[in-house]
């Protein structure tokens, strides 16, 4: 059995399937490459069935769910608050699905979701998920109210956007950086109080991971872009076991 402080890492694959799709044809299979991923240590597999399909198509996800049965790993599907998602979800019977924003203007996820004022969409949605069998995550900002929220909808699960946190690193705007990470310790605790388990993830890399995987009540973290992009030049494996050791040294330092 894992140790208690033990802070799961699902690694998202969809860019390999961006990369699959720039050419056309089956190659790179992001299949294979959660197969690499659980083999180097992944706890789980995520993967975004975009409604536009710009990477991961529905072939995929059914393989991939196929895969993680196999292997005894969790498959986090995330999509789009919407009916047509809702129905592949309920008809694949995921691990775990992940309520995410959704613009096809954007380039990758850009916020968190607005589940105060999409309460009456989200509700019936996570609802039926949870019913048939799978664990509902919303992805949002660590906003009191969101939180809040997100519990009032039905999820067990939150998942708190570190995309700005990560951003305004990259900026050198540490003090937005430092306050960003306070917000996200600070919904950490109003989460965990409400009985929601506390995920984190978009835009996490070696340098910034530390101190997100330092908050006491993180369960998990999904990390996929910075992983596939180093994958090509130090191999996934690598970058997997890599990312794993920065993970398991914080937990050691905030135990």
């Amino acid at each position: 059995m894992l140790p208690q402080k033990y802070l799961r890492l699902g690694v998202n694959i969809d860019h390999v399937a961006t990369l699959r799709n720039a050419r056309g044809g089956l190659h790179p299979d992001p299949v294979d490459a959660a197969r690499l991923a659980i083999k180097a240590g992944a706890d789980g597999i995520t993967a975004h069935l975009r409604e536009d399909r710009r990477h991961i198509n529905d072939a995929d996800m059914k393989r991939l769910q196929a895969l993680c049965l196999e292997l005894g790993k969790p498959l986090n599907f995330e999509m789009a608050g919407v009916e047509e998602m809702a129905e592949i979800a309920l008809a694949i019977k995921p691990h775990a699905v992940c309520l995410v924003p959704e613009k096809r203007t954007e380039r990758t996820t850009e916020g968190g979701l607005d589940a105060a004022n999409l309460h009456n969409q989200i509700t019936p949605i996570a609802r039926a998920l949870a019913e048939n069998g799978s664990r509902v995550s919303l992805f949002i900002e660590a906003v009191p109210h969101q939180i809040s929220a997100s519990k009032s909808c039905g999820a067990q699960v939150v998942e708190f956007h570190t995309g700005a946190y990560a951003h305004a690193l990259d900026m050198g705007d540490t003090d937005k950086a430092e306050a960003l990470l306070d917000a996200m310790r600070a919904g950490a605790r109003q989460a965990d109080k409400l009985g929601l388990e506390v995920h984190y993830g978009h835009g996490l890399t070696f340098d910034n991971v530390t101190a997100i995987a330092a908050i006491p009540e993180a369960k998990e973290l999904n990390i996929g872009h910075f992983i596939i992009g180093e994958a090509i030049t130090m191999g996934l494996r690598p970058a997997i076991e890599e990312m794993r050791r920065l993970m398991d040294a914080a937990r050691e330092i905030a135990s």
